[in-house]
């Protein structure tokens, strides 16, 4: 099992991108009830605020440093040599491990449309992949019998991995409620599906690397995501800042 190391109140995965991709397929293989978390600053802040969105996201096998802040306060904290690893990179590496390790694959949430563009997309571009099934869910909480029919549905699927895609904390809540019911590894991949599809472009490498994704991001959707981003943000490098003052002092 991969170490963990402490953000604030959140355990936070430490490893090497290749470390991350091996774990996650090892998880797949075996078909283990598990769930990856792919942590950035707007999840740290939601779990330092809400404790049991915090619980969700500890008990998470894997909580991958997705946005670069975080891989960055890991080097400050732990000097740990700490690599990103987004969500939005590892999913294309994993569909390609799944075709070569043949693993089946499920895609679940978002629209139909978005899930037949990346079906069509992985069917052309890795053409032995198998892909078990995919799964729009209606935009409301579904009844439990609704819910065991999509539990059914997917474990009879023989899918290894499920991505799911239903936006933070709505995906990781649902993964935490079914460990132990989905029997695959489920990974909590939010806007991945959209640009993997290539309806969202993602900034060039350079911007990702001065985390400026986020801007990018506050520019395309202002009137939701201001608050998100603009607190968010500033309660996450004040908390940094301390953090780091203490270990100084200490």
């Amino acid at each position: 099992m991969l170490p963990k190391v402490k953000l604030f109140n959140t355990w936070v995965t430490a490893a090497s991108y290749r470390q991350y991709l091996h774990d996650i397929i090892q998880l797949a293989d075996a078909r283990k009830s598990s769930y990856v978390c792919f942590a950035n600053v707007h999840m740290l802040m939601d779990a330092y605020q809400i404790p049991s969105f915090n619980q969700v996201v500890n008990e998470a096998d894997i909580v991958t440093p997705d946005g670069r802040p975080l891989s960055v306060l890991m080097n400050l904290h732990y000097k740990n040599k700490q690599e990103r690893a987004c969500g939005m990179d590892l999913f294309p590496d994993i569909l390609r491990e799944a075709e070569k390790r043949a693993l089946s694959v499920f895609f679940y949430g978002s629209t139909n449309e978005v899930l037949e563009t990346i079906t069509q997309k992985a069917r052309e571009e890795l053409p032995a992949l198998t892909i078990a099934g995919a799964y729009s869910p209606p935009f409301r909480p579904l009844t439990p019998e609704e819910d065991k029919e999509v539990v059914d549905m997917i474990n009879a699927s023989g899918a290894n991995l499920v991505f799911v895609s239903l936006g933070c904390p709505k995906q990781e809540k649902w993964m935490h409620e079914h460990k132990g019911k989905i029997q695959a590894c489920m990974l909590g991949l939010g806007q991945a599906f959209l640009t993997y599809a290539g309806l969202e472009k993602r900034l060039p490498k350079w911007a990702r690397d001065l985390s400026l994704e986020w801007a990018y991001r506050l520019y395309l959707e202002p009137k939701r995501l201001w608050k998100r981003y603009l607190v968010g943000n500033s309660r996450f490098l004040w908390l940094a800042g301390k953090s780091l003052l203490f270990q100084q002092d200490n």
